[in-house]
């Protein structure tokens, strides 16, 4: 029987059905609604055409910005804010008629690549989400580690590292503090720094397009995203270290980004030596599907 994996984004809900080598053997995805009610609607909906498709899933796994409280299990930190606070995981259950895992979407993240992607074949992989807002995972010897309190390797919202004088006290985060990376390291804030700067409200895709043009302030923003994720990855080395880091979400899918990348992590690292390696996703936007659906194994 195949295995299930959802993947609530902050702009789309993918589910697709995974066979036991792998492979995608159906594979559905909708925007996302923006309401409580119609995601669960959603979700339930695309669960049953998947179904319809490949057959019935032994399992369903469910990715989401976010966690659920190991306190109340109400849903806390996500940046789709109407989950917070909410029964998510139980009433999808409901709504499904049989159980549900449920792990923050870097941490399915860093499981999918960790078990068959970027990270294959090395001890520890630390995965990160730059797409709509920014938050990372880690997997240690094959495991998932999530901490006392489900919040382990999270990033996007500690600060920004060593901040030049322009980038304090920075913006005020949805999350109450200020100057969190989600804030520059992810979609919207690298379109928030392009607008504040040129007054021009550009998506990435329309920043990204101008760099290949030639548009020297698109190319200065580029140079500043990428010296931003330097010092974010490199706080993270000397917290963690890890053979790998491998990195998702819509910024990962941007060429220009890895320029001298490694080198300038390596600039910044306390050591002598670094020599980990800083890579794209394999699976890309499947990552996030893939490891939920791993969350039985």
């Amino acid at each position: 029987m195949m295995r299930i994996g959802v993947d609530f984004g902050g702009t789309k809900i993918e589910v697709a059905a995974i066979d036991d080598a792998g492979g995608f053997a159906a594979r559905i995805r909708q925007p996302n609604p923006g309401s409580y009610d119609g995601a669960l609607e959603t979700v339930k909906s695309l669960v049953a055409e998947v179904e319809a498709k490949a057959g019935p899933a032994r399992s369903i796994g469910l990715a989401i910005p976010g966690s659920p409280s190991p306190l109340t299990g109400l849903i806390r930190n996500a940046n789709s804010q109407y989950l917070n606070g909410r029964p998510f995981q139980a009433d999808l259950q409901q709504y499904l008629g049989r159980p549900v895992r449920l792990a923050n979407d870097a941490n399915c993240l860093a499981l999918s690549e960790a078990v068959d992607g970027a990270g294959e074949g090395h001890a520890s992989v630390y995965a990160v989400i730059l797409g709509t807002g920014c938050g990372a995972g880690l997997v240690i010897d094959g495991k998932l580690v999530e901490g006392r309190h489900g919040v382990a390797a999270e990033m996007g919202h500690n600060p920004l590292p060593w901040p030049t004088l322009d980038e304090v006290p920075g913006p005020v985060c949805w999350c109450g503090q200020s100057n969190c990376l989600e804030n520059w390291i992810s979609g919207t804030g690298f379109a928030r720094a392009h607008r504040e700067a040129t007054g021009r409200d550009w998506t990435c895709e329309q920043i990204t397009d101008a760099l290949r043009s030639g548009d020297p302030a698109a190319r200065q923003q580029m140079d500043l995203l990428r010296d931003r994720v330097v010092r974010a990855l490199a706080a993270v080395v000397n917290l963690v270290d890890p053979e790998v880091i491998v990195l998702g979400g819509g910024l990962s899918n941007i060429p220009e980004l890895y320029d001298g990348l490694d080198r300038l992590v390596a600039s910044r690292v306390f050591s002598d030596i670094w020599n980990a390696a800083v890579v794209p996703a394999r699976w890309g936007d499947s990552s996030g599907v893939r490891g939920a659906a791993r969350l039985w194994d």
